[in-house]
C-alpha cells in the first residue's frame, strides 16, 4: 500500500520521519512524499524534499504531520479540500502532533475522538468543538483515524497502526531493530500532565 506523506514547508521533520522510518520497514508501504503542488518543501528545521503532486483521490493511506506550517494552512481552502477528498477516499487517515489541527479544520474528525500536541493544545482544540479531544493519549486510534500527540509520539502511534494491521511482533520487530523503546500504552501521555 502507498503511503502518501502530505508535505507543506514548515512542517516539524521528525513528525515525518519517525514514521517513515517505521512505514518504510514494512513490508507492506511504500512511501510517497507529496504537496498540493509538487517540488521542493522546506521542514521548520532546513530539511528539503522532493515532493510529487498529492493525488488526494488516489491516496490509500495519507499522513498529516504537523509544524509551524500548520498555523497558516488551517484557512488555506485548497490544502483543507484536498485533505477533505483524501478524506473520503483513504482506508486510513493519521496524523501527527498539529497535523490534527488540519484534519479538525478540515471537518474529517467530526465525532471523532483525537489528540494533538500538548503544547500547542488550547489552539488545536480550538479549532472544532465537534471532535472528541482527549488531552491524555499519546495517540487516538478511532476507526480508520489515527492521531498522535506531538511530534516523537508520531513514531509510537506509527508503531502502534503497524501492531493493528499486521501483527504486534511485526512491530516490536521493527522497534527492536532501530533499537527504539516503544511507548506502547496509547493513554500514556506523561506531557498531558
Amino acid at each position: 500500500m502507498q503511503a502518501d506523506i502530505v508535505l507543506f514547508d514548515d512542517f516539524e521533520t521528525l513528525d515525518v520521519f519517525g514514521p517513515a522510518e517505521i512505514f518504510g520497514r514494512s513490508p507492506h508501504y511504500t512511501l510517497n512524499y507529496c504537496s498540493l503542488s509538487g517540488g521542493v518543501i522546506t521542514s521548520s528545521q532546513g530539511a528539503q524534499i522532493i515532493t510529487t503532486v498529492f493525488e488526494p483521490e488516489k491516496t490509500a493511506l495519507m499522513l498529516v504531520p504537523g509544524g509551524q506550517g500548520t498555523r497558516r494552512l488551517v484557512s488555506d481552502e485548497g490544502m483543507l479540500t484536498a485533505l477533505r477528498t483524501a478524506a473520503q477516499h483513504a482506508q486510513w487517515c493519521l496524523s501527527v502532533c498539529t497535523g490534527s489541527a488540519l484534519l479538525a479544520a478540515a471537518g474529517v474528525l467530526d465525532g471523532r475522538q483525537a489528540t494533538s500536541n500538548k503544547r500547542a493544545w488550547q489552539w488545536v482544540t480550538s479549532l472544532s468543538a465537534q471532535v472528541n479531544w482527549v488531552k491524555k493519549a499519546r495517540w487516538c486510534a478511532d476507526g480508520r483515524f489515527y492521531t498522535s500527540s506531538g511530534v516523537s509520539a508520531g513514531t509510537d502511534m506509527a508503531l502502534a497502526f503497524i501492531a493493528d494491521r499486521h501483527g504486534e511482533a511485526a512491530a516490536e520487530e521493527i522497534a527492536q531493530h532501530i533499537e527504539y523503546r516503544w511507548h506502547n500504552d496509547a493513554g500514556d501521555d506523561p506531557f498531558a500532565v
